[in-house]
């Protein structure tokens, strides 16, 4: 489901990317969440924390620039926490998504109100466990991100000129969040 939500809104991805980055996040996304539902596919991982490690680690080695690396360990430490529980309830979500969050903090550096992915990311894990709340807030978030100046990332080099524009990362952390509520949902 987060493939299919992120291939259909790649083009705005890009450009809002366009506006503060390098124009290549809807395409770099659309590249790793392609490869991630094909690596899903081969090797079909039996727990919810394999699901994510393998999801993680293929990030990682397809998506360009910093977003690769950050949705990576985002996946991956939320795939260790989970470890090789069959079946992860909703406090065990939410206590991996936390973990993996916290990871993503540390290695870009970013806080909340820094214009990152982070914005999305850190109200949805509040929110938790109403998944659709969680999917709200994320979007909450990454449209609070328009009047904010960006402080990391590419999109910082622009300084006062990166206002008025949505980040790119918070934009495709709220699509994956509601991926993941459309999920919960159809369980």
């Amino acid at each position: 489901m987060a493939a299919e939500a992120v291939d259909a809104d790649a083009d705005r991805l890009t450009g809002l990317d366009s506006a503060i980055g390098d124009a290549d996040h809807g395409s770099n996304m659309r590249r790793g969440m392609l490869a991630v539902a094909a690596a899903l596919e081969k090797e079909q991982p039996a727990t919810p924390g394999a699901v994510l490690l393998l999801a993680g680690r293929t990030l990682v080695s397809t998506v360009g620039g910093a977003s690769g690396p950050l949705y990576g360990t985002l996946l991956r430490r939320a795939g260790k926490a989970l470890a090789d529980v069959e079946r992860a309830d909703d406090a065990a979500v939410r206590e991996a998504l936390a973990i993996g969050v916290d990871a993503v903090a540390q290695l870009a550096g970013a806080q909340p109100n820094d214009k990152t992915m982070l914005d999305a990311l850190r109200p949805a894990v509040e929110a938790l466990p109403d998944y659709a709340a969680a999917a709200d807030a994320a979007s909450r978030g990454a449209e609070a991100t328009v009047p904010l100046r960006a402080r990391k990332g590419r999109a910082s080099y622009l300084g006062e000129r990166s206002v008025g524009h949505m980040d790119p990362g918070a934009a495709s952390s709220a699509l994956l969040i509601g991926a993941l509520a459309r999920t919960a949902a159809d369980e």
